[in-house]
């Protein structure tokens, strides 16, 4: 048999319970929404004491956006009709920061007449993050997944070129040489040379994307490196574009083939003059950062050194951001680009142990960074 003091003990254990758990807000409203009770989690999550926040309408929890669109008062509308009400989105804390929130409200029914809600709050914004980080590390694994498939078959179609090509090259030496070739005969070999010429050069790029070079790597000081070859740089970018280099101080030294690092940043220079054509500016950057390759998620973070090409040029679309490192896929006209540039320095990134990282959109321009990893003291 309930008693008094059977009944008023246990309302105690459950106030005691309510205050005891601090993982959820949990408080009771009025029909019209007002705040008539609150716990420690309450406090803990949204930063508000018992005194401060019991008689305020609920809404204040919201964006100012979710209360203009009348969201606090369509939930207690969906609660009272349906039974329940659940959602996430972004709340308030006393402090103005925002908190990414699953909310269940739920009516409290006294002899079939509404007398209020029971309403739930649970941060979850680092559920969220983690889950993000996941996603984008299995996107990343993918997409290093499908760029290592599409090299190992530009590895094996660059080799059977080459071989192709030797052929072609040693064939048309051969008939230059030959003491009958008339004038018209030695200007056709030298037409057929010059395009097996430029087709090694671009069996050169195939085996840059595919890994498949022979590195000459050197350990040396990045800056030194970049201002060797600054004049270069420079005259890349045309007469209408402004170029500016920020070199960070006291960088370890890395080991990198020069001539290929060189082609790099000509590559990526080029890249962003052909996106300016109205002019602009591109800025080579360098800083150390303690990173690792986004493809690899076991890999335990090391000191890189970050080499960036930044221009303020039109941008390239989410949506190709993937695509931009294979072979041939380009986002010039027809004609003005063969698709080999961003490829030749992805490939160069990975066979020198490092990793390449675009950033971009339309009206914002492109930044694309070159990681490589440190190998020395600060120089």
């Amino acid at each position: 048999m309930l008693t008094p003091a059977t009944l008023a003990d246990e309302a105690r254990q459950f106030a005691l319970l309510l205050q005891g758990v601090t993982d959820y807000a949990i408080y009771m409203l009025d029909p019209d929404g007002v705040i008539r009770s609150w716990n420690a989690g309450g406090e803990r999550i949204k930063g508000y004491s018992a005194e401060e926040i019991i008689g305020q309408h609920f809404s204040r929890f919201y964006t100012p956006e979710d209360v203009a669109a009348g969201l606090p008062a369509r939930g207690l509308a969906i609660a009272r009709e349906s039974g329940r009400f659940e959602a996430e989105g972004w709340r308030l804390r006393k402090d103005g920061s925002r908190f990414l929130a699953n909310v269940v409200i739920d009516p409290i029914r006294q002899d079939g007449e509404l007398i209020g809600y029971a309403k739930i709050t649970r941060d979850i914004t680092e559920r969220n993050r983690v889950q993000q980080e996941l996603q984008a590390a299995q996107q990343a694994v993918l997409q290093s997944q499908k760029m290592e498939a599409i090299a190992k078959l530009t590895l094996g179609l660059a080799h059977d070129f080459n071989n192709l090509l030797t052929i072609i090259v040693n064939s048309l030496d051969l008939l230059s040489a030959l003491p009958g070739m008339d004038e018209r005969g030695r200007k056709l070999a030298g037409i057929a040379t010059t395009a097996a010429d430029r087709a090694t050069l671009l069996t050169r790029q195939f085996l840059a994307f595919g890994r498949g070079q022979q590195l000459q790597p050197v350990r040396g000081c990045v800056n030194d490196l970049l201002r060797a070859s600054s004049e270069l740089y420079r005259r890349a970018c045309g007469d209408t574009i402004e170029f500016a280099m920020q070199l960070g101080d006291g960088l370890p030294e890395i080991e990198v083939d020069v001539s290929q690092l060189e082609s790099a940043i000509l590559n990526l220079i080029g890249n962003s003059r052909d996106a300016m054509p109205n002019g602009g500016r591109i800025v080579l950057s360098t800083h150390a950062i303690t990173t690792r390759d986004p493809a690899e998620a076991g890999a335990s973070e090391r000191e890189h050194i970050c080499i960036a090409v930044a221009d303020n040029g039109t941008g390239i679309p989410a949506e190709l951001h993937d695509r931009v490192f294979e072979p041939f896929f380009t986002t010039k006209d027809v004609g003005k680009g063969s698709g080999l540039g961003l490829s030749q320095v992805f490939g160069f990134a990975s066979q020198s142990g490092g990793f390449v990282e675009l950033d971009s959109a339309p009206g914002r321009g492109t930044c694309v960074r070159l990681y490589l990893p440190a190998t020395g003291d600060a120089a």
